[in-house]
């Protein structure tokens, strides 16, 4: 707006999509089949009679928590920076180990409706629309709340837009 750009929000919402979907296709592909994997391990190990061998939920736990705690700051990058995906995805275990702290919350927090959603089955059908119209946003709201800061100070996004 203070470009002179058009003020509505599908015009900065199409520009962003049109410059970053090459850069973000192949691993949001990756991400949502990560997610795909993780709610069949989970829902096979917990209904489906898969046998439940420590190993593979500790496993599937530490895979879940790493990916959640590299995710967002992967996706903040592929906007903001013009790098490739093997360069931001170094950036982004960088970032979230050196803000470990920062980036198990977000995680944390972001996760921790779906989780409640799950653990509640089947007790929390009735909220499935609700966890459909609000959950994808809350979850990641919760998790940005956390993990913002370190991208912030590290590539001045704030005083960039300002």
């Amino acid at each position: 707006m203070l470009r002179d750009d058009p003020g509505y929000i599908w015009y900065d919402f199409k520009r962003k999509f049109l410059e970053n979907w090459k850069a973000a296709m192949a691993p949001g592909v990756l991400c949502a089949a990560f997610v795909y994997a993780q709610v069949f391990l989970w829902v096979s190990l917990a209904f489906g009679g898969l046998e439940i061998d420590a190993a593979l939920v500790v496993l599937g736990f530490v895979s879940l928590l790493v990916f959640g705690m590299v995710s967002p700051f992967f996706f903040l990058q592929v906007t903001y920076i013009d790098l490739g995906v093997s360069q931001i995805l170094k950036n982004s275990v960088l970032i979230s180990f050196s803000n470990i702290g920062r980036s198990f919350l977000g995680a944390f927090f972001g996760g921790f409706l779906w989780v409640a959603f799950v653990l509640f089955l089947p007790g929390s059908l009735g909220f499935l629309p609700l966890v459909v119209l609000i959950g994808f946003s809350l979850s990641w709201l919760l998790n940005l709340m956390w993990v913002w800061a370190p991208v912030d100070k590290l590539f001045g996004i704030d005083a960039a837009l300002r």
